[in-house]
């Protein structure tokens, strides 16, 4: 039998990549459907009365919850297509799609988070240099818990199709770049799994 690709695009990438907006643009570009893992993780968190990083602590011991949260896109992407999927671990739960990883220098992204007044309700911060170390702190222990939960690395960037530095490109060229590579990607034949 052979893989059959679907046209779902997972971006993962650092904190404040700006995921969410090149996710934006790609739909309005590919008039695909956006499923965001992280508008569901910040309500559980707000509904824990947490903060993220407080709420990243807590699914260090309520493995069930973090599943149930990687869970959630899989399941998605099962009876969906024409889908982008901006989940950390996108690309790890739905293997058969296009996967993407956005990187940033952390100092821009710690002012871009910072400064972005969605984030104020779960992260709360005097200073950029208490949103770095935050942003740090959480980077490393969603990959402990993703290493110890799945045994996989997500800052491991073999795991992507293409891996895209933030920091000197804007968003538009960004999004350009993946609907290129995307549509090449689509193009080539799937491998088959040969059984002997």
């Amino acid at each position: 039998s052979k893989i059959v690709k679907k046209h779902i695009i997972t971006i993962a990438g650092d904190l404040a990549s700006g995921k969410s907006r090149i996710t934006d643009l790609l739909q309005k570009n590919l008039n695909y459907e956006i499923y965001r893992n992280g508008e569901y993780v910040r309500k559980l968190a707000k509904e824990k009365g947490l903060n993220i990083t407080k709420f990243n602590e807590y699914l260090n011991d309520h493995p069930e919850i973090d599943e149930q949260i990687e869970k959630s896109a899989a399941e998605y992407a099962k009876t969906h297509d024409n889908l982008i999927v901006d989940a950390r671990l996108g690309w790890y739960s739905i293997p058969d799609s296009f996967k993407i990883y956005l990187k940033v220098d952390i100092d821009i992204a710690a002012q871009r988070a910072f400064n972005d007044e969605k984030r104020k309700e779960t992260e709360k911060f005097e200073t950029i240099e208490e949103q770095k170390a935050d942003m740090i702190k959480r980077f490393n222990s969603e990959n402990e818990r993703f290493f110890r939960l799945y045994g996989v690395h997500k800052e491991d960037m073999s795991n992507y199709d293409v891996v895209l530095d933030k920091t000197n490109h804007t968003i538009e060229e960004n999004a350009k770049i993946i609907e290129e590579e995307y549509k090449k990607w689509l193009e080539i034949l799937p491998f088959l799994f040969i059984f002997i």
